[in-house]
């Protein structure tokens, strides 16, 4: 499982700093289609030289989104990006 996190102000005309509708086809197209019940080490361009440990991929994610959650969002940003391993095992990323 993977958790986005969006932050920023809200947008005084919508209430939200990002439409989720949109946020969820963003993270849809570019990583659940790509990723789910693949073989991330030879199917997935991205992680093309990437030892898909859940802290690359928290990376690896953060960066496959980070352009399009920018396009959607009028007041906010890509935040962080959690891969859950197991219900005790996250890794996060964000950038400094």
């Amino acid at each position: 499982m993977i958790e986005v996190t969006v932050a920023g102000q809200p947008d005084p005309e919508t209430g939200y700093v990002v439409d989720l509708g949109k946020l969820k086809k963003v993270i849809q197209h570019r990583i659940l289609s790509k990723c789910d019940h693949r073989n991330l080490n030879l199917d997935v361009d991205f992680l093309e030289g990437v030892i898909p440990s859940a802290e690359n991929l928290a990376k690896n994610f953060f960066h496959e989104l980070k352009d399009d959650v920018a396009a959607i969002c009028k007041t906010g940003s890509l935040h962080c990006v959690k891969v859950f391993e197991t219900e005790r095992n996250i890794a996060e990323y964000r950038e400094a």
